[in-house]
């Protein structure tokens, strides 16, 4: 099992990626705001969807690869390394855009809602690239089933995107309403998320193979 300090800090590097700005919260945000709360919810859960697909296959090759390809688990602390790296630099560079800048979208129904939602999240690339390169530094054979710590880590990160998400879609126009008229909080937002992601970026370049 997990221990408890190992999932904390997985709990605080979850909500972090959760936090940042990508295709999932751009699309569950202008979905809400273009067609209202119920259009997000719906989408929302199509997302979740998708997060089972991620985390079942995640849990399956770990187990296979940490005993297969010792050298993986370095190529993949250095590929997630790089791409924290990435996130902060999106974050912290001039003219960057709010995700709370609503894209226009058409009045879809509620099926197309939630394939959208699922196939948004299904070819993610910050959910696939934290799946593959940061999920893995918090398991290890040393602590029982590889598979089993995956699941709970997976249900864990999903239990974490779900409830920051819904709080999203549900507050989606007062909070672009909010930032509209306080920009400087954004910009807060921006630089604090940006220099959080390079130091983690930086620990888990220095952290060394756990032992199996």
């Amino acid at each position: 099992m997990v221990p408890l300090h190992e999932w904390l800090l997985f709990v605080g590097a979850a909500l972090l990626i959760t936090l940042s700005p990508g295709p999932n919260m751009m699309y569950l945000l202008s979905r809400s705001l273009c067609q209202g709360r119920r259009a997000g919810v719906i989408s929302l859960f199509g997302v979740i969807a998708a997060f089972f697909v991620h985390i079942f296959a995640t849990a399956l090759g770990l187990s296979a690869l940490f005993v297969a390809v010792p050298l993986a688990y370095e190529l993949l602390r250095w590929a997630g390394a790089a791409y924290l790296l990435y996130l902060a630099w999106q974050a912290l560079r001039p003219g960057g855009r709010s995700p709370f800048e609503a894209r226009g979208l058409p009045q879809d129904p509620p099926g197309r809602l939630f394939f959208m939602g699922f196939v948004t999240n299904l070819l993610n690339p910050k959910i696939a690239v934290f799946y593959l390169s940061i999920f893995p530094q918090f398991v290890s054979t040393a602590h029982g089933s590889v598979f089993v710590q995956s699941i709970v880590l997976g249900l864990t990160q999903l239990a974490i995107s779900f409830s920051f998400n819904l709080a999203i879609v549900l507050s989606a126009a007062t909070l672009a309403r909010w930032f509209v008229h306080n920009p400087r909080w954004l910009a807060v937002q921006q630089y604090f998320m940006g220099f959080v992601l390079a130091a983690l970026a930086v620990r888990l370049a220095a952290e060394q193979r756990r032992a199996g």
